[in-house]
């Protein structure tokens, strides 16, 4: 028979998945936990195993492609479980099909594309369930979830209706009338809660999806003009796009907007079914074609010489904000918006601590283990946080507590191709410095492989960022939400020092400690940084630890 199979929750709640590769084709053979694709979610990259032994007879989906959670990504040929449903099916399907064309008879298709446009339509009137070309498990999770089968639009080959297909047809309240479209006070009601939950997604949660770039509501002046022709039919970007989690739209309209290159979560709602956003093909369409207004005068506006204020790379070139780079947006957003910032600077004479490498990198070496800043950083800032629990900790708005933690879990910001990244080293105080330098050093290189899994970015309580990798002294970063302090190190160069009178040329560490002000206030952030820096010009204090 044919198994379809759907695209899994491979997170905790994930919305959809990225394909990033197939790793197998049509008609190759495979094995049950098989790896067939791999998915990014979030931050992660993670394999998709088969459901069944046998063989690949359809890729639904291209390397590249979002899907959501629950579409059918890949048809799979099993032999022995249900022929005989199968064959009786498709018996059933070709006698109709042959009877519709021997009698000539017209297929009339006006009540399916009402069924598209949201119109009620009495089930007598739909499409006859016997004349459905749909597996024997899409028919039964039809019957179970009360849905019609003969009002579902099959996105499978030949209009093929497939278990997907059905639990959208669900969730678009086929087979009841749909929800009634909303008053313009309701609608401003719904702009204005989307508005409210702006940056709501931590850095643990799964990747929302619709956030509006700024360029998209301000535009270009072209752009603004394509979006206000479309205002009257409700393509305009609105704030209902905004922070959209989830969009709910018919298999064709799916289709349609894979083909124009569309993401759905920014195309703004035709109307509201259950509460949630509902988009139509007519829509995508109108969004398409204002988008693609917008990029021409873009275009225009480069070969005239003019800005487009779009970024890095060619001008008018558009990027997509999606996947881990908006994950990231997101994390951000919510964090600078949510907890006031605040950043102590502060510098140290890092003279003992560039010895103390030194002396320490062949012991590392025979070990095979290599030696950065890093570890002796960790373990200086595990050793002052104990004393200053504060920075340690979270703050529990619903409760209204401020929740001091217990473990000691140190997160290493690593920059990668796909955006930041923040692997946690769990318990860096019961662990010795190598012990902390080979988990870090894993944990670093698995970031920057996408091989690291979400587990392994969670439970920070205190993060370190090392923006001096790359060059420069001072920053401003940003709190790991919702942890309450993260810690930024300059590069470590040499500086005049001003010691017994005299400047002197030393190796210096800049230190930029970012906290949230409604937990920490200012002077314990100086006196954290005063002890971290005791701690790191002379690492041996840490022996005492």
């Amino acid at each position: 028979m044919v198994r379809e199979f759907e695209l899994p929750d491979v997170g905790e709640g994930v919305a959809e998945g990225e394909i990033v590769s197939w790793l197998v084709e049509p008609g190759d053979e495979v094995s049950e936990d098989q790896p067939v694709a791999e998915v990014e979610t979030d931050k992660a990259v993670v394999e998709v195993p088969s459901p069944v032994n046998g063989s690949v007879k359809e890729l639904h989906a291209e390397a590249g492609a979002v899907v959501p959670v629950g579409e059918v990504i890949v048809t799979f040929a099993v032999e022995g479980e249900d022929v005989e449903d199968e064959a009786v099916e498709k018996d059933a399907t070709a006698e109709s099909d042959g009877e519709a064309v021997e009698t000539g008879e017209e297929i009339d298709t006006s009540d399916a594309e009402a069924a598209d446009d949201g119109a009620a339509i009495p089930a007598s009137e739909g499409r006859s369930s016997s004349r459905v070309f749909a597996a024997p498990s899409a028919r039964r999770l039809a019957r179970e979830l009360g849905v019609d089968i003969g009002r579902v639009e099959g996105s499978g080959p030949a209009g093929r209706v497939s278990e997907g297909d059905v639990r959208a047809a669900a969730g678009n309240g086929q087979g009841s009338p749909p929800a009634t479209k909303p008053t313009a006070s309701e609608s401003e009601s719904v702009g204005g809660d989307s508005g409210s939950t702006a940056g709501q997604a931590d850095t643990g949660s799964e990747a929302s999806t619709g956030a509006a770039t700024a360029e998209t509501e301000t535009g270009s002046g072209a752009e603004a003009e394509a979006g206000a022709g479309a205002g009257a039919t409700g393509t305009a970007t609105t704030a209902d796009t905004a922070e959209r989690d989830r969009t709910l739209a018919a298999p064709a309209t799916r289709r349609v907007a894979r083909e124009l290159d569309v993401d759905l979560d920014r195309v703004p709602a035709s109307e509201r079914r259950n509460g949630e956003a509902f988009v139509s093909s007519d829509a995508v369409r109108e969004y398409a074609e204002a988008q693609r207004k917008a990029q021409e005068a873009d275009a225009q506006a480069v070969s005239a010489g003019g800005e487009t204020g779009t970024g890095d790379g060619e001008r008018g070139e558009r990027v997509p904000y999606q996947g881990i780079r908006r994950t990231i947006g997101q994390a951000m957003e919510r964090s600078a918006y949510t907890a006031p910032h605040v950043t102590h600077h502060d510098t140290i004479d890092a003279s003992a601590l560039v010895e103390t490498r030194e002396r320490l990198q062949p012991v590392a070496a025979d070990r095979g283990i290599s030696l950065t800043y890093m570890p002796l950083v960790t373990k200086a800032c595990v050793a002052a946080l104990r004393e200053f629990p504060f920075l340690n900790s979270s703050l529990d708005e619903d409760a209204e507590e401020i929740v001091l933690k217990g473990e000691y879990n140190i997160g290493v910001a690593v920059g990668t191709d796909a955006g930041l990244m923040v692997p946690v080293v769990e318990a860096a105080d019961q662990k010795g410095m190598l012990q902390v330098a080979s988990e870090t050093n894993e944990l670093v290189e698995k970031a920057r492989d996408r091989s690291i899994s979400r587990e392994e970015m969670r439970g920070g309580t205190f993060t370190i960022t090392n923006f001096g990798a790359i060059g420069g002294e001072y920053a401003s970063p940003i709190i790991n939400y919702p942890e309450t302090a993260i810690l930024g190190l300059g590069a470590i160069e040499e500086r005049p020092v001003a010691i017994d009178g005299e400047v002197l040329a030393r190796p210096t560490l800049p230190l930029s400690l970012s906290i949230d002000h409604r937990v920490i206030d200012g002077a314990t952030a100086a006196r954290f940084t005063n002890r971290l820096g005791e701690y790191l010009e002379e690492p041996r204090l840490l022996l005492l630890d």
